[in-house]
């Protein structure tokens, strides 16, 4: 079984405790936020007048949700090598049980990493179809935001009709530039020989023993991008990141329908927008962040009152995060990952090579 090992230098310890202390800060900033101005005993009796039906099925959409990430997952990865849809979908689990309970989104290197010793796979380019994967994501939220802003006036919110156009621009110029971004990745993909010449360049001024195994990481890291010349593959996982994030977006509407807060289905796209930037925050568990920007969004497009919005982000948070914490954690203890252990995680580029940190144990 694949385990993680320990790995740092002495002076880690001191920034590791600061980099723990400030996620701390900010986690508590964000959960008093969050509650400002709300009845806690108004929150406990919105939670207690919640629909059940809906919120069951929020929890097959949790399901249905980590099913098509495998699934899109194992398409990316083609170009690179073969995955079993079961290594996917456990790795995968893992990933995101490990961001769930950690800080820093570990878990983005750790699922790459056990792909790649289950299958026999190279580490670092496994690494760059979760850059990939974090590029398509970006680019379908913005496209179902813009089929929001598009579709829809100022009369289906309960925001003042100026906040709904400037969301209306905001979400229309990020469309675009995430689709810049993707045209950027598909060309760079397509011209190894270009990003070859870059990271040339950029290196040849860095010590040897620093600038080579950082050029020999780029080329790897350009493998991984294969998928971009493949237009394919490429075709189909941004075909199934539609179902994904409708099904994220479900999710959204189901918990919040059982809360009666008032909501289109498309204005589903408007939420999962702003838990976008709220889970962007580095604390365990997207713990604060999330909580913040359903409450915003809820509050301020959709007239939900500051207790069923905070009562609506507590239970969307736990069937979207518990569910698969728990699972992460079976499949980690039967896998050999020592949770405590996964802060050495680094990054392709960040200083340690991305496979420094599984070894063998045992059988694959």
């Amino acid at each position: 079984m694949p385990q993680i090992s320990a790995a740092g230098h002495p002076d880690t310890g001191m920034k590791a405790h600061l980099r723990t202390a400030l996620i701390l800060v900010a986690t508590l900033a964000l959960v008093a936020l969050f509650l400002n101005n709300a009845n806690l005993a108004g929150v406990w009796a919105d939670v207690q007048r919640a629909e059940p039906l809906p919120l069951v099925a929020a929890l097959g959409t949790t399901a249905l949700t980590y099913i098509m990430r495998a699934w899109r997952w194992q398409v990316m990865l083609s170009p690179i090598g073969r995955a079993r849809m079961a290594v996917a979908f456990r790795t995968t689990v893992i990933g995101f049980a490990a961001n769930a309970l950690l800080p820093a989104r570990v878990g983005e290197v750790l699922r790459p990493l056990l792909l790649a010793r289950r299958e026999g796979l190279n580490a670092t380019s496994c690494f760059a179809t979760i850059v990939l994967e974090r590029v398509l994501d970006l680019v379908t939220v913005l496209a179902l935001l813009g089929v929001f802003v598009l579709m829809s006036d100022a009369s289906v919110t309960s925001a003042d009709p100026r906040l709904f156009r400037a969301v209306q621009s905001a979400g229309l110029l990020a469309l675009a530039a995430s689709v810049a971004g993707l045209v950027l990745f598909f060309f760079l993909a397509g011209h190894p020989e270009r990003l070859g010449t870059i990271a040339a360049r950029l290196t040849a001024k860095l010590p040897a023993r620093i600038g080579e195994p950082l050029a020999r990481i780029v080329t790897t890291f350009s493998a991984g991008l294969t998928v971009m010349r493949q237009p394919q593959t490429l075709a189909w996982t941004l075909v199934l990141s539609v179902p994904l994030w409708l099904s994220i977006s479900a999710g959204i509407w189901l918990v919040s329908k059982a809360f009666h807060i008032t909501m289109p289905p498309t204005g589903t796209f408007l939420i999962v927008a702003f838990l976008t930037v709220g889970v962007a925050a580095p604390t365990p568990g997207a713990v604060g962040g999330f909580h913040v920007a359903y409450r915003a969004g809820a509050t301020t497009f959709f007239g939900a009152s500051p207790e069923a919005a905070v009562g609506a982000a507590i239970v969307l948070h736990a069937i979207s995060f518990v569910p698969v914490a728990v699972l992460g954690l079976v499949f980690m203890i039967q896998d050999g990952v020592q949770l405590g252990r996964l802060s050495s995680l680094r990054e392709p580029g960040g200083g340690v090579d991305a496979s420094a940190g599984v070894e063998r144990s045992g059988g694959a």
